[in-house]
């Protein structure tokens, strides 16, 4: 499923006056294979730029669906406990960031 399409549009609506998307924190994770989800990351990290969104920096998330062992079940949950550790560390660092951001830390 490609949602480059969909992501393009939202990003686009929500940075028209006023910008929603300025001063606040965000996170980007991919799942695929190759360096698709690694040049997604880049270029998402240059829009957010224009945008006044900070991206934290660490730990950065490229998830790769097609290695063993299987990251997610007929279902579509995601079963790989590194996957899922790792995901927990980046919502830990983004609630970080966001408080920073609102002076609340």
């Amino acid at each position: 499923m490609n949602l480059l399409g969909p992501l393009k549009n939202a990003i686009d609506w929500a940075s028209r006056p006023p910008n929603v998307w300025a001063g606040k924190a965000g996170a980007i994770v991919s799942a695929g294979g190759g360096h698709g989800g690694a040049k997604s990351h880049y270029h998402l990290r240059q829009i957010g730029v224009f945008l006044d969104l900070h991206f934290i920096n660490k730990p950065e998330f490229f998830l790769n669906v097609f290695q063993p062992p299987p990251k997610f079940n007929s279902d579509g949950d995601l079963i790989d406990e590194d996957a899922k550790n790792k995901l927990k560390e980046i919502l830990l660092s983004l609630k970080a960031l966001t408080l920073r951001l609102q002076g609340k830390n």
